[in-house]
């Protein structure tokens, strides 16, 4: 956020007497970027200000440190006795500060959706399918844990069992709510052949989704779900690769994991954004995905997911609207050069995305 004030456009008063009687404008003074004069009930510092300021100005609370709107006649108010404001010893900032701000007329415009007003039916889907969800993620974890040992001696690396056991947790939770429909599916590898796999990013439902196609790849998950209850400790057994964001050695552990995992025969999926998206647009690619499958030699399968933004926005996990969502599943490409792959990869997932409208 960033505030900028004019030196005409900030006031700060003292009620010591000895400024009562100077008769002409002391010279400012700076203070963190801030010029400050001497009392606005002697000198009419305010003529300076714009028609738009002397009607409604930015005041800064000293306390709460926000921005706020005051409708308030600045030459009246400011002018008054009563609202002086001291200038306390050691040159502490002031109560109230006067200012503009370019943040004013601030906002995110060309969404590729408009996100539907939330209303009572939303909200009480979103209740059921977090009431579902949790249900079935109780026993489903128990049989994930009981399975646990025998998935570690004879399918470490892939781990099947735990990614079917997966598949019918999201499949129970999402098919009462939302229609999915696939397109591409003679597209997949093979269970068995591994492969690099990436999507766009639109919603939390996304990794419901994705789990719907039956694949055993592994995710990469930010290293505080782990910590759910239940939820995260089934990532844990399901081998969800954990990340620290903004942490570049966890980052490097994170690479080199997918690398064994995939010379292992297990499969890795990424959301190359690195976030969701937050107006339904494609972001740019980072490369770590396509830099591993450059490395090992793996296809590249592109994923697009058309309408989960819509029936879940992000920021507004708690509702579910109504709709459907499609994935289509693009034909694998390959090469070994990683700036090819990524451009190649998004290309045809803005593609589809356009196509959608």
């Amino acid at each position: 956020m960033e505030v900028t004030f004019q030196p005409s456009h900030a006031v700060l008063c003292h009620r010591q007497s000895r400024f009562a009687s100077t008769s002409s404008f002391l010279p400012p003074f700076t203070y963190k970027g801030l010029s400050i004069g001497c009392s606005p009930c002697r000198w009419p510092i305010l003529a300076n200000l714009s028609k738009f300021a002397c009607r409604s100005v930015l005041c800064i609370q000293r306390k709460h440190g926000g921005i706020s709107r005051c409708n308030i006649d600045a030459k009246e108010d400011f002018g008054r006795p009563n609202y002086d404001i001291r200038l306390h010893t050691h040159h502490r900032l002031s109560r109230y500060a006067v200012g503009r701000s370019g943040l004013t007329e601030a906002g995110t415009t060309g969404a590729d959706y408009p996100l539907p007003e939330v209303n009572t039916v939303s909200k009480f889907r979103g209740i059921g399918f977090y009431a579902i969800t949790a249900f079935n993620a109780i026993y489903l974890f128990v049989l994930m844990l009981v399975a646990h040992p025998f998935v570690l001696l004879l399918d470490r690396y892939k781990r099947k069992a735990h990614m079917f056991i997966a598949k019918v947790w999201a499949t129970v939770t999402v098919t009462p709510f939302v229609k999915i429909k696939f397109e591409g599916l003679e597209n997949l590898p093979p269970p068995d052949a591994p492969a690099v796999y990436v999507s766009n990013h639109q919603s939390f439902l996304d990794i419901y989704v994705l789990l719907t196609i039956g694949r055993p790849f592994k995710f990469i998950s930010k290293t505080s779900i782990f910590l759910y209850p239940i939820v995260g400790w089934a990532m844990f057994l399901m081998g969800v690769i954990p990340l620290k964001r903004m942490d570049s050695k966890s980052q490097l552990e994170c690479l080199k994991r997918c690398i064994d995992l995939i010379k292992k025969g297990a499969s890795v999926f990424f959301f190359p954004e690195g976030t969701r998206s937050k107006d339904g647009k494609l972001g740019s690619f980072k490369k770590g995905a396509f830099s591993i499958a450059a490395k090992t030699k793996v296809p590249v399968v592109p994923i697009t997911l058309i309408g989960t933004g819509k029936i879940m926005p992000p920021g507004r996990e708690a509702i579910l609207n109504t709709g459907s969502v499609k994935v289509v599943i693009h034909k694998p490409i390959q090469g070994n050069d990683t700036e090819v792959l990524c451009s190649e990869s998004r290309n045809i997932i803005a593609d589809a995305l356009n196509r959608q409208g």
